[in-house]
């Protein structure tokens, strides 16, 4: 009796969603600053995707470019001295976002805001204002569930794996353009209350017009 070859009930694969970040914006007109990434997935199977809810971790990848001596100086507070950088330069996060992609066939172009802060307090910040020029490596790390139809219509999920990742080299003059059209010729830090009071009194007893101005004759005082 001879053998018979069963039935293939594999079905179709599950799409395999692929992102490339392709832009990067200031948003002008927003409560706060951001910056949003367009963003493009593709689907290479052109099966009918109903839905992505994505996770995206947005990561600053120092290690990736190249510094002047003076941006160098200014980072030696988030890396140490410049000959320990091999090791201390490590990417580390600027940003996490939730989103939803609409459904789609093929491909198509989402959008990703991510706020900008002149914060000094952050890391990001920080980074952003030692950097005078060039660009700004960024890895976009994606997760979460893709949702699909089966042939017979049946609604199904797949997953999208951390290790879907796109490269990005962002230009460091669309994030200070942006940051200096909400915060004009302006720095952020943060001080103790303490502090905080110790300078309004002294504000007051020089007369000084603004906070900005009392420091700065305080600065010239000590010589800096």
């Amino acid at each position: 009796m001879s053998a018979e070859l069963a039935p293939d009930r594999s079905g179709p694969a599950a799409p395999d969603p692929e992102f490339t970040v392709v832009a990067a914006t200031g948003n002008r007109y927003a409560a706060s600053p951001a910056l949003d990434f367009d963003i493009h997935v593709s689907e290479p199977s052109g099966r009918a995707v109903y839905a992505i809810g994505l996770g995206v971790q947005v990561m600053i990848e120092p290690a990736r470019r190249t510094y002047d001596a003076e941006a160098r100086e200014q980072l030696v507070e988030l890396f140490g001295p410049p000959e320990r950088w091999g090791t201390t330069t490590r990417s580390f996060v600027w940003h996490k976002a939730d989103v939803l992609v609409p459904n789609f066939v093929g491909s198509t172009t989402f959008r990703v805001p991510v706020p900008c802060t002149y914060d000094q307090e952050l890391v990001a910040a920080k980074y952003f204002y030692a950097v005078p020029d060039g660009e700004v490596p960024l890895a976009f790390n994606f997760n979460g569930t893709v949702y699909y139809r089966e042939e017979d219509g049946r609604l199904q999920m797949s997953l999208v794996p951390w290790s879907c990742s796109a490269g990005f080299r962002l230009p460091i003059a669309t994030w200070r353009d942006l940051v200096e059209h909400y915060f004009p010729d302006t720095a952020w830090i943060a001080v103790r209350g303490e502090t905080l009071r110790a300078l309004r009194r002294e504000k007051a007893r020089r007369g000084a017009p603004t906070m900005d101005a009392c420091v700065t004759d305080l600065l010239e005082e000590g010589g800096a």
